[in-house]
């Protein structure tokens, strides 16, 4: 879950289905994600859906959906539920995307970090590992000698997987500028020719873990100055916009900052932050 979501609006060509997908099994797939992760596929995404899950049920031996939804219903299909999440749910992303918050954070870090406690940053939709990857450079080159802890969370757990590992196409690195690459990057030789590795002194500083935000109960993550949760709420409805928002209040330091994507308002689903700047948020009481 940058992490955003994968963007359920995305178009995709109809190809001939070998498997049956009623409407019924429509509903139950929409229904077991929502009560699952709280996102909410509209009655658009049933093409999507189809083409998301067919290879899961292929890959069991199924040919219908039915059976295969048997499958998560039963205690057999235990395992089968974290595949079936990740088929659904997967990412957008990259480096320094809306770079104001960068700015921002660089700013705040500034005025914020140097006390007896680290300066704690939450990523708390990492996707591949863009997005922590940026707010560590932010922090390593804004604070020098200053101490600062980054946590990057996601529901995917093969997201987090690509993000710990923190291997790059250069395609995706660059627009970076050279001195940045120079510093966190390595470039890769023979069969990685073409790809960048985050320096390991540096990847090693970003503690990943897999994180359900529509979990009645988040682990024990401490308070952050700063969370970034960018182009993820929009894919809830308001009712579990506005528990996560209450969560994210719980876990935010008095003068922290929580950052929202570009077409995320919260200003009418929950009275507890107040707007300070471009898709900037801090607690109303703080």
């Amino acid at each position: 879950m940058g992490g955003v979501l994968r963007a359920l609006a995305d178009t995709e060509a109809i190809f001939p289905r070998d498997l049956h997908f009623s409407e019924a099994d429509f509903r139950a797939v929409r229904s077991l994600l929502y009560h699952k992760t709280g996102i909410a596929l509209s009655d658009a995404k049933n093409h999507m859906a189809y083409a998301r899950l067919a290879k899961r049920v292929r890959h069991q031996g199924f040919k219908s959906f039915a059976d295969y939804l048997a499958l998560l219903d039963s205690p057999e299909g235990a395992n089968e539920w974290e595949h079936f999440i990740n088929a659904l749910t997967t990412n957008l992303t990259s480096f320094f995307r809306e770079n104001h918050h960068f700015d921002l954070l660089q700013q705040h870090a500034r005025q914020y970090a140097g006390g007896a406690d680290a300066y704690r940053v939450w990523s708390s939709a990492a996707s591949t590992g863009e997005e922590p990857y940026s707010i560590l450079f932010t922090l390593a080159q804004s604070l020098a000698a200053r101490s600062y802890d980054i946590v990057a969370s996601d529901i995917d757990t093969q997201v987090l997987a690509k993000a710990a590992a923190g291997v790059y196409g250069y395609d995706r690195v660059s627009k970076l500028a050279p001195a940045l690459l120079q510093r966190f990057f390595v470039r890769g030789v023979g069969s990685n020719a073409g790809k960048v590795k985050v320096k390991a002194a540096y990847a090693q500083q970003i503690q990943f873990r897999q994180l359900n935000l529509v979990d009645d109960s988040w682990p024990q993550l401490g308070l952050f100055d700063v969370i970034f949760c960018r182009n993820v709420l929009i894919y809830f409805d308001k009712q579990t916009q506005a528990g996560i928002l209450e969560h994210f209040a719980r876990h935010l330091k008095p003068h922290g900052l929580l950052l929202l994507g570009h077409s995320e308002n919260i200003q009418h689903i929950s009275n507890t932050f107040a707007p300070c700047g471009k898709t900037a948020y801090r607690l109303a009481r703080g």
